[in-house]
């Protein structure tokens, strides 16, 4: 087959490799200089940065995961080849997640499905309610899509102000303090930065009104974890639901599994069986658009680190 060559690493999953072919190149072997390298372990980037050791004839990376923070950390990143990631490819699951976490805790669902008596009525309607999100990716775009028909008020809170399709407003990094208040949902789908890290610390946490909740999707290092357990323990915030925590995994004893308040799913916004074929449709595209000299999809700038 004509076109060009591409290693697929650490092993060569069936899902890529057809992939790859249906994007109109080869697959060879990284031993064999291949064009360009599609990884598909986000857990070994010491693996790949072995790998790129070895073949100098790379001029492009696919990486496996929409967050990049573990391959900067690791000063993977750089300006001879080109990168590119998942970001925005998943975004739908996960937006799907942050709504549903957001419902099961305006709605009390958690006490609710242990209980075992008639209890206190309890609820909050999304409907006509301020919600800020902080990103305006497409986790942010996705979810502005789902929040649509709850007529909500969405300021979206981004590096720089350009408006992003679907919300009220957008404002820029040095307007968060401005967005918290008054919100009923407050919703992390940004990229982890060492800008955006510890993003919502006890200020931020001060300013959200006590019937808030957080949810994040987005990366535990958002959020200052013993902050948010003092916040939750004096219900100065409704409540917090997170499918990313820091420290992760969440170890067993930790104070916010005691938090009646408090809703942790396993970082499970997106399975593995509903990533697969996400990710098989990026890697199409992009060795598509590889191929054929044009740009690629889900870039990732080395300098701004995502």
């Amino acid at each position: 087959m004509s076109g060009p060559r591409i290693a697929i690493g650490p092993r060569a999953a069936s899902f890529a490799r057809e992939a790859v072919v249906a994007g109109g190149a080869s697959v060879v072997e990284v031993e064999h200089e291949p064009d360009a390298l599609v990884w598909l372990d986000p857990g070994d980037l010491s693996g790949l940065s072995d790998r790129l050791a070895l073949t100098p004839s790379v001029r492009w990376v696919q990486l496996p995961s929409a967050g990049v923070e573990r391959a900067v950390e690791l000063g993977l990143l750089d300006h001879d080849r080109i990168w590119t990631c998942a970001k925005a490819s998943y975004a739908e699951p996960v937006a799907e997640h942050a709504l549903a976490l957001a419902l099961a805790g305006l709605r009390v669902l958690p006490t609710r499905v242990v209980a075992s008596s008639w209890g206190v009525p309890a609820g909050t309607s999304l409907y006509g309610q301020k919600v800020t999100i902080l990103g305006g990716g497409g986790i942010a775009r996705a979810l502005l899509e789902l929040l649509a028909p709850f007529r909500v008020e969405t300021v979206v809170v981004r590096r720089s102000p350009e408006p992003v399709p679907g919300a009220s407003r957008t404002v820029s990094a040095s307007g968060l303090h401005g967005a918290l208040p008054g919100s009923l949902l407050v919703v992390l789908a940004l990229a982890l930065t060492p800008g955006t890290r510890g993003v919502i610390g006890a200020p931020e946490l001060d300013l959200m009104d006590e019937r808030a909740w957080l949810v994040n999707v987005a990366r535990g290092g958002h959020v200052d974890t013993e902050a948010l357990v003092a916040c939750l323990r004096a219900g100065s915030i409704c409540g917090a639901a997170l499918d990313v925590t820091e420290p992760e995994p969440l170890p067993e004893g930790h104070p916010l599994w005691d938090l009646p308040n408090c809703i942790i799913t396993p970082h499970t916004a997106d399975t593995i069986e509903m990533v697969v074929p996400m990710l098989a449709e990026r890697i199409r595209t992009n060795v598509s658009r590889f191929a054929a000299g044009e740009a690629l999809v889900g870039l990732v700038d080395p300098d701004a680190g995502y």
